[in-house]
């Protein structure tokens, strides 16, 4: 009877201790390697579709530091065309998702649909404009603004109804949390499972 009760006792102990380094690796993976997230606007489609979850890559930009978004261990700068998560500047309990357009140290203008980098024009292969008037619609000038250093332009690639740089201004490197790599599972658009996102 003795033996039973520390058989169970050490499989009680063995469970905890595994529940423990799966929860341990999961707290580990979400905070520096992969974060899930699903995409709750238009703002990005047609690349990204409302009800998208993707994946996105934490450690792509390097290694830091949770809660005061210090990276301690760089890897790479984001660059331009990148799709980034990012702390909203805003509204620091708020994620967003948008497209890196001009890096730091660049000119950025915009005049009506045209994007100018440097004075020159930018292909801008991924920007979506509706013929009808958009929740957002800024067709009209910015700029030309200089990205300071350390900070990004970004904008929705559904440009008539994304609220991004031109609205609110430029994006700390720091409060980039990852870049968005595949779409996971999507509803209802279930043909988007496993979508490179580019």
């Amino acid at each position: 009877m003795e033996q039973v009760k520390k058989d169970k006792k050490k499989i009680i102990i063995e469970y905890v201790q595994s529940a423990a380094i799966a929860i341990a690796l999961a707290l580990v993976i979400r905070t520096f390697v992969v974060q899930a997230f699903r995409i709750p606007s238009g703002s990005m489609e047609p690349t990204l579709m409302v009800g998208d979850h993707i994946l996105v890559n934490k450690f792509i930009y390097g290694l830091k530091l949770p809660f005061v978004n210090k990276t301690i261990i760089p890897l790479r700068e984001p660059q331009r065309e990148d799709v980034i998560v990012f702390i909203f500047p805003q509204d620091k309990s708020k994620d967003f998702i948008k497209r890196v357009i001009a890096l730091p140290g660049e000119k950025v203008e915009i005049k009506d649909t045209k994007i100018y980098i440097n004075d020159e024009p930018y292909k801008d292969p991924y920007g979506h404009y509706d013929n009808q008037k958009g929740t957002y619609v800024f067709r009209g000038r910015f700029g030309p603004q200089k990205v300071p250093e350390g900070y990004v332009f970004v904008l929705g690639d559904n440009r008539d109804h994304s609220y991004d740089s031109r609205y609110w201004g430029f994006v700390p490197v720091d409060y980039i949390k990852g870049k968005a790599f595949i779409v996971y599972w999507s509803w209802p658009n279930i043909n988007r499972i496993f979508h490179i996102i580019r």
